[in-house]
């Protein structure tokens, strides 16, 4: 057994229950890589993972997407090799270490062109914003759409995503600041909701007509003015709990509302299988190449320092990725 530095934690709670520890780690089972990791991408998820509200496994790693090399192969692993620059992005927990062990299946190899740090930034964001666009609600140039937190990770892609698609977008935003940002990201229209309501200020923006999709990874503060933005048969997509999950409600405010639809996906299902994985990968690697969306490392702090960065993380006080360095 190796001895590697990881974050880990043994009881759910706030950014001070992550421990930068000493731990061993084993050798790879049969299906498995060992990867040395170069960068660490942080994402909303892991939040949940740590407060409980998406409970795990106690004491427990944290963190589902990182980038390195691998450095041992397990016995019946094919296709790989110690050496090969790869990253992964749906897990399993434990990508705040300074290495661990992968399913093989979970691996994505990495081409010449995209290096660690933009992979550890930009593919659980970026395969999440893949889906929601191109397969959750496929956007067109006759489509108008609404992204909450558009200055965030996930939301600066789907800004430029959705505009490299022809879609008008509005995005809501917490500072001028972050107005700023979005817009330069391909955000047409960002409101800032300290300041208006948003749901008011898109039927404006639509002369009353409402937007095809809404994006709301924010959750309980957004969700119910959200369905007042939908145009009639509108599409609700809700992705991310952010300021805790929607409130239940009746159903039948979906058809009052202009007969509604509503979607709470994950990316766990639109990536469940290798091929499909890879397949998406190979998508945003052309849309990256291509330039129609753009890496946004907003910051960068040291792995050990990842409860600070949770913290920055839950104040709204970051922008773009978040990269953890080991």
């Amino acid at each position: 057994m190796d001895i590697v530095r990881a974050i880990q934690f043994s009881e759910p709670g706030g950014p001070e229950v992550l421990q930068w520890r000493a731990i061993e780690l084993a050798a790879p089972r049969p299906h498995e890589v060992q990867i040395s990791h170069t960068a660490i991408g942080l994402n909303y998820i892991d939040t949940y993972h740590r407060s409980g509200a998406y409970p795990v496994p106690l004491p427990s790693g944290i963190g589902l997407e990182a980038a390195g090399r691998i450095r041992r192969v397990g016995s019946s692993v094919k296709g790989f090799h110690s050496g090969d620059r790869v990253a992964y992005a749906t897990g399993p927990l434990g990508a705040y270490s300074e290495a661990t062990n992968v399913p093989a299946e979970n691996l994505i190899p990495l081409p010449d062109d995209i290096s660690d740090t933009s992979a550890a930034a930009i593919l659980l964001k970026g395969l999440t914003a893949h889906f929601l666009v191109r397969e959750t609600y496929p956007l067109g140039r006759d489509h108008t759409v609404l992204i909450h937190a558009a200055a965030g990770g996930v939301g600066l892609l789907l800004c430029q995503w959705a505009k490299s698609l022809g879609a008008r977008v509005i995005g809501t935003v917490g500072s001028p600041d972050k107005a700023r940002i979005a817009k330069a990201h391909g955000c047409d229209h960002p409101i800032l909701y300290n300041e208006l309501e948003f749901d008011t200020e898109v039927r404006r923006l639509t002369a009353g007509q409402g937007v095809d999709v809404v994006y709301d990874s924010v959750g309980a503060v957004t969700f119910m003015k959200s369905l007042d933005c939908l145009k009639v048969r509108g599409l609700m997509v809700s992705f991310g709990n952010a300021s805790g999950p929607p409130p239940k409600f009746d159903i039948g405010l979906l058809a009052a509302k202009g007969s509604l639809f509503l979607t709470r996906p994950t990316i766990f299902t639109y990536v469940a299988t290798p091929e499909s994985l890879r397949r998406s990968a190979c998508e945003l690697f052309d849309f990256l190449r291509k330039g129609d969306i753009k890496i946004d490392i907003g910051q960068t702090y040291a792995l050990k320092n990842a409860g600070q960065a949770h913290m920055d993380l839950e104040a709204r006080k970051t922008t773009g990725s978040t990269i953890l360095i080991p």
